[in-house]
């Protein structure tokens, strides 16, 4: 079973301060760490829900000591609004999301989001709806691949790749993990020492492009803030550039508005990062951050 260590941890309950009781919503409540933690040291109800149906059945298992104070649903977290609406809830104490991919999806054999593994090229978060990335790989145009691959991925051989990629498919269909990863191997020039693997930064293009990650994060964070009580704090963890990017600009602008519905106090002007500690004992916490805000009064 895989090991799950959420991340930031403290952190977290530094800035949502659940010893103060009331409703908490964990956005993106995954395999159920953080809110286990919010539940221990004093949240008196954690609504959760996750787009997946795998994580969603390990946090219920986690977090089922807490009963009827914990309410777990299968749904993205763009659904905020609808799902505090159907609960009756107009406003909370606090609002969390971890916008990662779990050590669960990562490790879980048959989910593609690895190429450490050679198995079905999916990708998919939600594994009940959508394209897969093997039918995105299948279907795309060259430019649709080259853009996506540099904007999702930030690599500069962006082009190249999905020129190898189109090459390749013409063949047989890209349907695997190893097969990709081999093919964006050739197509990337090497150069000495290599970091990170050539096919890194395509997987995560690919998986970003799959699960529509940046859609709408800006319009979730706004959400959020009008869901949460006077003087309440939301707490958002990226792991990458284009999602901090987003959650830094989104919440400047929220902290510029004068309107009293809608306004915050960003409490991080610098994102909180793990420690050596913590990157030591759980090396996927490395690139996570942290930032944070209070619902002005």
């Amino acid at each position: 079973m895989t090991i799950h260590v959420p991340v930031l941890t403290e952190a977290v309950m530094h800035y949502l301060r659940p010893e103060r009781g009331g409703t908490f919503v964990d956005c993106t409540v995954g395999l159920g760490g953080h809110s286990k933690a919010l539940l221990e040291a004093g949240a008196t109800r954690v609504i959760g829900f996750d787009r997946d149906v795998d994580a969603l059945a390990r946090a219920r298992a986690t977090l089922a000591p807490w009963g009827e104070r914990v309410d777990l649903v299968h749904a993205d977290y763009r659904s905020l609004d609808d799902l505090l609406d159907r609960r009756s809830v107009e406003f909370v104490d606090g609002a969390l999301a971890d916008l990662g991919v779990s050590s669960l999806q990562f490790d879980a054999e048959g989910r593609g989001f690895s190429f450490q593994r050679d198995e079905p090229l999916d990708m998919r978060m939600d594994a009940t709806t959508g394209e897969t990335a093997a039918a995105i790989v299948a279907r795309a145009s060259e430019q649709e691949l080259a853009d996506a691959i540099y904007a999702y991925g930030e690599e500069r051989f962006s082009r190249r790749i999905a020129r190898s990629i189109v090459t390749a498919r013409r063949e047989e269909p890209i349907a695997t993990t190893g097969r990709l990863a081999a093919i964006v191997r050739r197509a990337v020039p090497r150069r000495g020492y290599m970091r990170i693997d050539p096919a890194t930064r395509t997987f995560q293009a690919l998986r970003i492009w799959v699960n529509r990650e940046l859609d709408g994060l800006d319009r979730f964070i706004e959400t959020a803030v009008r869901h949460l009580k006077a003087g309440a704090r939301l707490v958002i963890i990226s792991f990458h550039s284009l999602e901090d990017r987003i959650v830094k600009h989104t919440l400047r602008a929220l902290e510029q508005r004068r309107d009293p519905g809608s306004t915050v106090t960003v409490l991080t002007k610098k994102p909180v990062i793990p420690g050596d500690l913590e990157v030591e004992a759980n090396p996927r916490a490395r690139s996570a951050k942290l930032r944070a805000a209070e619902r002005v009064a």
